[in-house]
């Protein structure tokens, strides 16, 4: 094939080789969609309190407490479950990651910005770093609520 764009043939083959890469590139992209909406997460934290399992999108579809909680406090079984959801959301930021190098490459922009949204989306800090801000308390006690003046 010479490169001279008014040859008919020559027209027809870098049609039919630029046709072909798109339907490849159809094909791949379904499959990774395909594969990432059936990806779910299933952690544990290091503790055994909490086994949380997430759906692609990073929603909790199933939470189970063992009995250890019984002994563990309330706000310890909250922040566990809390950081179990943070490893889940990472670790599926990670196989999905690995699904569209697998399905769609690494190499095209549009992979790199696919795989660089899904990451903004679901990973997330450490719970450990996130800080809580401290609550404002006033004083005066014309502005605390009903159950704070007891």
């Amino acid at each position: 094939m010479d490169g001279n764009i008014l040859d008919p043939d020559a027209a027809r083959e870098r049609l039919a080789a630029w046709k072909g890469r798109i339907e490849k590139l159809a094909a791949d992209t379904k499959t990774m969609s395909d594969r990432l909406q059936e990806v779910r997460v299933t952690t544990t934290d290091p503790k055994g309190l909490v086994e949380l399992t997430i759906d692609s999108t990073g929603a909790l579809v199933d939470l189970r407490l063992t009995n250890k909680m019984t002994s563990t406090r309330p706000d310890e079984v909250s922040r566990t479950i809390m950081e179990t959801l943070a490893a889940a959301k990472n670790q599926l930021a990670d196989r999905s990651q690995e699904i569209i190098a697998e399905t769609v490459g690494t190499e095209s922009p549009a992979a790199r910005a696919i795989a660089e949204s899904v990451g903004n989306h679901l990973r997330t800090e450490p719970a450990e770093k996130k800080a809580a801000p401290e609550p404002d308390v006033e004083e005066d006690p014309e502005n605390q609520s009903f159950l704070e003046k007891w």
